[in-house]
């Protein structure tokens, strides 16, 4: 397994190298997806690693899936642009009809379908994902949608989503997770047909939307898995999720590091290396161990994963740490340079403005510090 993890390690930092870092700063600038880029990993097969061989993936592990999108930061790359086609299309694999796997998943395994908008958060629910009023109502032979999602992103560029909707209302069921269900909607039929997609310009680029439904009609068996389970089903994929985000946040921790290092050996002040300085050298070091640290724990929790297990508590620990971890390291990077780390040219401050998302999603570190605080130290519920 070693020697297989080492070969795609080497494999994406050679895909990596054909577009570096003025290949980002352009797509950055004009807010433009980087199809390119997302093209070169669906053709080398990277996107399908975790969809079983019988669907036409690779069959592998969330430790190899890890270590792709680690390289692929840790080159000074963004795997924000298509993460998601990796482990949404898991609620399909785990819960979905063998109609619906037969049907999409070697699509999605090839690239010639994108699975990798997730409609969940809403604006007036935000991380409270129970109170969603997004809902879905049975007529006939269809389900009819109605309501609206915010920070859906990369919905612009993507065939299908992953919907989260209440089909039955929270004020009629026994305990506020039931009563939600999971839909796959083919956004290609749906679009202006009771779909509308709104982008959402950010600090980054990061290809975010909000989306209206407003009387959108999708078929019946486009539910996912049992009515009224979705809060579970959802809850099942999370655990892949954060292990694999943690992992690109190694990967940016590592680039800002050996951006860092480099620097600081080549940049001479007042006759001498600012690296000689402890004042420089100690922050680098630190950045380093808490990586390093980090990364025991995401490697931990993507092993347990692959051995069946559910590590919710590893899970969000390698998300809370691999994120500080990365915006340490930021920091430590922008400092560093002085006033050349705002400067285009160097990537530190486009770097710096996207790993700042991680302290923020797919989930906020205060969320996991409640949920480490609750269901690992006992301690009482604080929402």
């Amino acid at each position: 397994m070693e020697e297989e993890i080492k070969a795609i390690r080497e494999g994406v930092r050679a895909l990596c190298a054909r577009f570096p870092g003025e290949y980002w700063r352009e797509k950055d600038r004009t807010r433009t997806y980087p199809g390119e880029f997302v093209a070169a990993l669906t053709e080398a097969g990277y996107l399908g690693c975790l969809i079983p061989e019988e669907y036409g993936g690779s069959g592998l592990g969330l430790t190899a899936a890890a270590a792709i999108l680690e390289e692929v930061h840790r080159s000074g790359c963004n795997g924000a642009a298509c993460h998601a086609q990796m482990y949404t299309m898991g609620t399909v694999l785990r819960h979905g009809s063998a109609a619906q796997k037969a049907r999409y998943l070697p699509g999605i395994a090839k690239g010639e379908l994108r699975l990798q908008a997730f409609g969940v958060t809403e604006p007036t629910a935000g991380t409270d994902t129970t109170a969603i009023r997004t809902t879905a109502t049975r007529r006939g032979d269809k389900w009819v949608i109605v309501g609206q999602k915010v920070w859906t992103s990369r919905a612009e560029h993507s065939d299908l989503m992953l919907l989260l909707a209440r089909t039955t209302p929270r004020d009629k069921v026994h305990r506020k997770t039931e009563g939600m269900s999971v839909f796959l909607v083919d956004m290609r039929e749906a679009k202006g047909k009771g779909l509308t997609i709104r982008p959402i310009r950010t600090m980054i680029n990061h290809a975010t939307t909000e989306v209206f439904f407003e009387g959108l009609e999708i078929p019946a068996d486009a539910l996912v898995g049992e009515e009224g389970k979705g809060f579970r089903y959802i809850l099942d994929g999370m655990n892949a999720e954060r292990i694999l985000i943690a992992a690109e946040c190694l990967g940016d921790a590592r680039w800002f590091i050996e951006k860092a290092t480099a620097y600081a050996k080549e940049r001479v002040v007042f006759g001498r290396p600012i690296g000689q300085n402890q004042g420089i050298q100690f922050p680098i070091a630190r950045a380093y161990a808490q990586t390093e640290a980090a990364a025991l724990m995401v490697e931990r929790a993507a092993r347990l994963y692959d051995e069946g297990q559910r590590p919710g508590k590893e899970a969000n620990m390698a998300k809370l740490l691999a994120a500080d971890a990365s915006w340490a390291a930021a920091d430590m990077c922008l400092q560093t340079h002085g006033g050349f780390g705002f400067a285009e040219e160097y990537d530190v401050e486009r770097k710096f403005r996207e790993t700042r998302l991680y302290q923020v999603a797919p989930i906020s570190t205060n969320l996991i510090l409640s949920y480490i605080a609750e269901h690992v130290l006992g301690l009482p519920r604080s929402y």
